[in-house]
C-alpha cells in the first residue's frame, strides 16, 4: 500500500515510513495532517491565558544552544526571591492568567528548599491556579545535586502544589546529538523515565522537540516515535510541542535558519506520526506568530497562550519578551479561519470566541 493511502486509512507508520514522509511535497503533507486535525478538533484552535515565570538564570550546565543562562552569553545573573515570585504570580492571576509556567536554569546554589518553598508559597497565595513547573531536565538536576531519587523529587513537587509538568529539556533524544549540544544534561532515557513516573502518579505533562540546529530529519523521526511509544504505555502526554531552534546569542553557530517549508513539514509529520498525543502546539514564541497561524493548516490545533512575559527563548532572539494581548491572539486565530477556544492547562474548554 502506498504511503499516502496508509495515512488516509489511519494506519500507524514505521520509522522508515516516517522518514519517507519528508519526500512528499508540502501541500500533500499539509492536506494529510489537516485531515487528522479536523477529525480530532474540527476548526478549534486552543490557547490559554498564562504567565511564564523564569525564577533564575544561574545554571550549572553549559548547553551550546542556550542564550538564557548567566555566565555564557548572558552577563546579568539573577535569582528571584520567593516573595518576588509570589508577587509576580499574583499580579499575573489578577491580570487573568489561569496557568503559571515556572521553569528556569539549573541553579546549584539556590537549594532544593528554595524550589519547594516557591511552589508551596505560590500554592498558598493562589490555591486555584494551575502550576506547571520543572522540566525533566530540572528534575534530573535536582535529583543528582541533592542525592534524591526521581520519585522523591516528583512526590515532593506534588506535595508542594505542582499540578503538571512542561515538556522542556527533551531537545533531541539521539545521544550523539545530545553529547554535542547539551553534554551533561538529562539523558534521553532519563527524560522519558521521569515523564513515565509522573504519568504513573496520575499527572499530565507535555513533550517537546528542539529542531533546526545540528540534528537530521532521521533524528526528528526517532524522537517522535520514542514519544509515541511512551504515550502508548501511559497516555500521559497532553500535547507535543516542536520547538524551532533560535539562532542568536549561543555557541552552536548555526548559520542557516530553517525554512518555513521545513518547519511546516515537520509540524505536519508530527501530526501524522503522533496519532496518540491529542494536541499539537505551534508555539508562537519560536515559530513567529505568522508561521504559527499558518501551522494551523498543517495539523497544529494549539498556539500556546498569551504568556505575558518570557525570557528563555527571547534571549536567543524570539519576539516573546512581553507576550501578546488576549484580543490580538483571538483576532489572529479568527482571521486565519479558525475558532479560538480558551482552554485550561488540561485542555478543558473555558470559552469559545
Amino acid at each position: 500500500m502506498d504511503l499516502i493511502e496508509k495515512v488516509q486509512n489511519g494506519e500507524r507508520l514505521s520509522y522508515e515510513e516516517g522518514v519517507k514522509l519528508y519526500d512528499l511535497d508540502l501541500f500533500t503533507l499539509g492536506k494529510l495532517a489537516n485531515a487528522i486535525r479536523t477529525q480530532k478538533h474540527g476548526k478549534k484552535t486552543y490557547f490559554n491565558v498564562n504567565r511564564h515565570i523564569n525564577p533564575t538564570n544561574i545554571c550549572d550546565d553549559v548547553c551550546k544552544f542556550c542564550a538564557y543562562s548567566a555566565g555564557r552569553k548572558n552577563p546579568n545573573p539573577y535569582t528571584m526571591s520567593i516573595d518576588e515570585i509570589v508577587e509576580t504570580a499574583v499580579k499575573a492571576v489578577d491580570n487573568g492568567a489561569d496557568e503559571l509556567h515556572i521553569v528556569s536554569a539549573h541553579n546549584g546554589s539556590a537549594g532544593l528548599q528554595w524550589y519547594l518553598d516557591m511552589f508551596r508559597s505560590v500554592r498558598q497565595a493562589l490555591p486555584k491556579t494551575h502550576i506547571k513547573a520543572l522540566t525533566a531536565a530540572e528534575i534530573e538536576f535536582l535529583s543528582r545535586t541533592y542525592d534524591k531519587s526521581f520519585e522523591q523529587i516528583l512526590d515532593t513537587m506534588i506535595e508542594n502544589g505542582v499540578d503538571s509538568m512542561p515538556g522542556g529539556g527533551a531537545e533531541i533524544f539521539d545521544e550523539k546529538v545530545r553529547e554535542y549540544i547539551c553534554k551533561g544534561k538529562v539523558s534521553s532515557a532519563d527524560w522519558l523515565r521521569i515523564h513515565k513516573l509522573w504519568h504513573e502518579r496520575g499527572k499530565k505533562s507535555n513533550a517537546t522537540m528542539l529542531f533546526g540546529h545540528v540534528e537530521s530529519r532521521e533524528h526528528r523521526i526517532d524522537h517522535m516515535l520514542r514519544l509515541r511509544k511512551l504515550q502508548d504505555e501511559t497516555g500521559g502526554f497532553n500535547c507535543f510541542i516542536p520547538l524551532v531552534y533560535q539562532t542568536q546569542n549561543n555557541y552552536l553557530n548555526v548559520k542557516e535558519f530553517l525554512t518555513g517549508q521545513e518547519i511546516l513539514k515537520t509540524v505536519a509529520i508530527s501530526r501524522i506520526l503522533l496519532d496518540n498525543i491529542p494536541n499539537l502546539k505551534a508555539y508562537w514564541v519560536t515559530f513567529t506568530m505568522n508561521l504559527a497561524t499558518i501551522a494551523q493548516e498543517f495539523g497544529a490545533n494549539d498556539l500556546d497562550g498569551t504568556i505575558e512575559k518570557e525570557s528563555i527563548s527571547a534571549a536567543a532572539g524570539a519576539k516573546s519578551a512581553n507576550g501578546t494581548p488576549l484580543s490580538s491572539f483571538v483576532n489572529l486565530i479568527k482571521n486565519s479561519g479558525f475558532t479560538p477556544v480558551q482552554r485550561d492547562s488540561l485542555y478543558n474548554e473555558i470559552k469559545t470566541f
